[in-house]
């Protein structure tokens, strides 16, 4: 069993929920700084983020859809990093890796990444969307248009989310250039432990507490 303290730090505390008010977003901080987690993520215009400590502040781009013009998005990076984002988890355009158009996906990660400047990029594929070549071709397009990390999903689509198998594959894929984000319906200990055996380097969880209080050290 990975103990408490490993797996808190590698936590984004996730707040993504349309109805989150500023309120919200103080309790996540309040919470994940008594939790020792690594990260908070949470909507763009809830940035900036009041008092975030030693917390690595991410937010999402395209979110959750990805159907996002390219310039949009990256203006949407732009901004976010202004507001005081360390990390950009941008929506790929599922639309055009289905219909294979991967030179359109690229070029669209690449427009995140450069717009993004230092902060690190992680590029969702929405895995339980696409076929296992798609999955395989998205992560190779966000490596080379300079992403930091692949993650599985938005959490956010009808097709699922997280899932051992998609981790598995994106980190076949990437090796260890990349860091791998497992997210969505992550809520429990086993699930957890399942993702970081399939090769998850981070995971995105927004029942952090309850998984983190079923381990000890």
């Amino acid at each position: 069993m990975t103990s408490r303290t490993e797996v808190a730090a590698i936590i984004d505390h996730t707040l993504l929920k349309p109805e989150a008010t500023p309120a919200d977003v103080e309790a996540l901080v309040s919470e994940a700084k008594d939790l020792g987690v690594l990260a908070i993520c949470v909507s763009p215009s809830l940035l900036p983020v009041t008092d975030p400590g030693e917390l690595v502040v991410a937010t999402v781009v395209g979110f959750p859809s990805g159907q996002v013009k390219p310039e949009i998005k990256a203006a949407e990076a732009a901004q976010a990093v202004s507001d005081g984002a360390d990390e950009v988890d941008m929506v790929i355009n599922i639309g055009q890796a289905i219909a294979s158009d991967f030179d359109a996906v690229e070029a669209d990660i690449r427009g995140v990444v450069d717009a993004s400047g230092s902060a690190l990029v992680k590029v969702i594929v929405e895995s339980a969307a696409l076929s296992d070549d798609q999955i395989v071709q998205a992560c190779r397009r966000a490596e080379a248009a300079g992403a930091g990390f692949v993650k599985t999903s938005t959490g956010f689509h009808p097709a699922g989310g997280a899932s051992a198998h998609a981790v598995a594959l994106m980190r076949e894929t990437v090796g260890n250039r990349l860091g791998v984000k497992a997210s969505g319906g992550i809520r429990s200990v086993e699930a957890a432990e399942e993702m970081i055996e399939a090769g998850a380097s981070r995971l995105g969880l927004s029942g952090s507490a309850g998984i983190l209080g079923g381990l000890s050290d």
